[in-house]
């Protein structure tokens, strides 16, 4: 008897059922945590929790569109949605949608799922689901930059729709130009994560990252991120402003020797219109023709509670009486 493989896309069907399940149990874990908790304790302005010590910025998963920073507090959920836009020579915009999942354990942990669905050309696709772990090392400042590590497992779920090295004109890839009809490959990806706020009015993060895909033409990729912000109105932080940049450096096992670098750089602001809410935008421009024409980032993401929202201790108290 021949035993057929587990099709991929019944394993990812399974991924998503049973993350959405898991997703869903900690979102009412965490509803009712906070509806048993408002029993007892009232608190008064719009804190927002913070991460072992952290400020706020360095709480919420995502510092920055390219960037993430530190933990989530025990208890937190934070969810968003990333969408990029990248515009680069000879070929059509990619524009991807990822869904993010986060939650906070004790101990400085956290879990995460992403949903990565791409619109390329005429076609959406489900590209990747994967399944992440973050750990920081102490809590904060007691280790300087507060390092954290990150590992990620991704699913491939789709077809590779466009060549991810170099911007080449179609012609090149022969009559039918570039073959759409290969999978996309598993993948893990490695990052060490670093923040500080210094003076109490500039917030930095930077992360490197290393990525190797286990199998098709076993494509590598890694860079660094890195952004600086500073708050508007210190006294709340609802609106940041700052600049970031993206270094990826990308081989495939056909270039090795000749790695595609790309750089990008530009403005990034963070706007909180709400306690639980914000929305992140960077417009990043390529440096030279081999790097995209454009990125653009846009994050809007939402917090569910955990963690500690007194004044005195969270990231939302007045800048000048941080880290006292």
């Amino acid at each position: 008897m021949i035993t057929q493989p587990f099709p991929r896309s019944s394993r990812l069907s399974v991924l998503l059922i049973v993350s959405a399940g898991v997703a869903s149990l900690a979102m009412q874990h965490s509803a009712r945590a906070q509806a048993a908790a408002a029993e007892h304790i009232v608190v008064a302005g719009q804190e927002l929790p913070t991460a072992y010590g952290a400020p706020v910025s360095f709480s919420q998963s995502r510092f920055s569109p390219t960037t993430n920073a530190y933990v989530l507090p025990p208890g937190a959920i934070y969810a968003s949605l990333i969408y990029e836009d990248a515009v680069v020579h000879f070929r059509r915009p990619d524009h991807d949608f990822t869904i993010e999942t986060e939650a906070g354990l004790p101990y400085r942990i956290n879990i995460a799922m992403e949903t990565d669905i791409e619109h390329y050309a005429d076609e959406t696709q489900l590209r990747s689901f994967s399944l992440e772990a973050r750990y920081a090392f102490a809590d904060w400042n007691k280790i300087p930059l507060n390092p954290t590590i990150f590992a990620e497992y991704k699913f491939g779920g789709g077809r590779i729709l466009h060549d991810e090295g170099p911007p080449t004109p179609g012609h090149k890839f022969g009559p039918g130009g570039f073959d759409t009809s290969n999978e996309t490959p598993d993948a893990y990806e490695l990052r060490l994560l670093l923040s500080q706020d210094f003076f109490d009015r500039v917030e930095w993060a930077l992360n490197g990252f290393f990525e190797q895909e286990i199998e098709g033409d076993r494509g590598r990729e890694w860079g660094i991120a890195q952004s600086i912000v500073t708050p508007f109105w210190l006294s709340h932080e609802e609106l940041k402003g700052g600049m970031e940049f993206l270094f990826r450096s990308f081989t495939d096992k056909g270039i090795r020797g000749k790695p595609y670098n790309s750089f990008v750089i530009g403005p990034t602001a963070a706007w909180r219109p709400s306690r639980n809410t914000r929305l992140d935008i960077s417009p990043l421009f390529g440096v030279n023709h081999k790097s995209p024409i454009m990125q653009l980032f846009v994050v809007f993401s939402y917090y569910f509670g955990g963690g500690s929202s007194v004044a005195t201790e969270s990231g939302e108290a007045p800048a000048s009486t941080r880290n006292r």
